[in-house]
């Protein structure tokens, strides 16, 4: 939503300033420029990059005008899963993550939070990481340098669109002196005729300019920061679930590692103390219910 109001904003005010100062906007309706710079800006993303990049830039671009998926209840959520899952390791034993981790769709625990099923990045890095504990042989201060590695990894993968795009607004002026040149061509061809087509000639020629450094600084390149935002926020994202993960294979009580995880997720949407705690008590008291009545009914019979 803000990416759409920030474009309105922008080019609402060059039209705005544009007509207060008496300009004529047909003269800026110039399609033959824009099809040489929109074509050859394409055609560089073209050149520079493998289909793998290019599906992630139309991923990018299109999830940049959508709001951002990690909210403060999504945070919520996550810690009361990990409170779940890490109180089901410390009862049971890890041996008993094993059905939550090779089937995560069938997970008693994972199910009942589809959003996070939803994120594949985030369930095999849960997934993958848990298994390894489970099977053993290998300590919780390799498994964490491991994590930073496959951290780092993903979040450059991650920028790898954003800096194509990033690349592709940074030619977008110089692609519009291209078209400025080709126009200015075209007027040197028209000398001698009336001077208000060779203005027109020359005002067109302009537009290119124009548009090549309006598209770069009021567009794609704004497009391209949004982008690198959102891989920014998936780390963090990742990096609350490593936070947790750890704590606990070092010996942590679940509901501490859940507040080191807490600890971890970025400031300005980290929920409080209080709202992860009723969340974890909720989880917990909703565990306990099915005990106490399997309980029950094994002292009945």
């Amino acid at each position: 939503m803000f990416a759409i109001i920030g474009i309105v904003v922008v080019f609402g005010c060059i039209v705005a300033g544009y007509l207060m100062e008496h300009g004529n906007l047909r003269v800026l309706m110039q399609p033959a420029e824009l099809v040489i710079i929109g074509g050859s800006a394409v055609g560089t993303v073209l050149i520079a990059n493998p289909l793998s990049i290019l599906k992630d830039i139309a991923r990018g671009i299109a999830g940049a005008f959508a709001s951002s998926q990690y909210s403060i209840q999504r945070y919520v959520d996550l810690l009361k899963m990990l409170f779940e899952l890490l109180n089901k390791a410390r009862r049971e034993g890890l041996v008993a993550l094993e059905l939550d981790v090779e089937e995560p769709d069938k997970s008693p625990v994972l199910t009942k939070y589809a959003s996070f099923l939803k994120d594949h990045h985030a369930v095999h890095f849960l997934c993958d990481s848990m298994r390894m504990a489970i099977s053993g042989g290998i300590e919780a201060f390799d498994l964490d340098q491991m994590l930073e590695g496959d951290l780092d990894i993903h979040h450059h993968e991650g920028t790898l669109a954003p800096d194509a795009l990033n690349t592709m607004a940074d030619a977008l002026p110089g692609l519009g002196i291209v078209a400025a040149v080709l126009g200015v061509v075209i007027t040197m061809g028209s000398l001698g005729g009336p001077p208000e087509e060779i203005g027109h000639k020359v005002a067109a020629a302009l537009v290119g300019t124009f548009l090549g450094i309006l598209l770069c600084y009021g567009l794609f390149g704004p497009i391209a920061q949004r982008m690198s935002k959102s891989a920014e926020e998936e780390r963090a994202f990742l990096n609350v679930l490593r936070a947790a993960m750890i704590a606990f294979l070092k010996g942590i009580a679940p509901v501490l590692a859940v507040e080191i995880g807490r600890r971890a997720v970025p400031v300005h949407i980290r929920p409080t103390f209080k709202e992860v705690e009723d969340a974890c008590r909720a989880a917990k008291s909703g565990a306990s219910a099915p005990d106490e009545a399997g309980a029950s009914a094994a002292t009945a019979g």
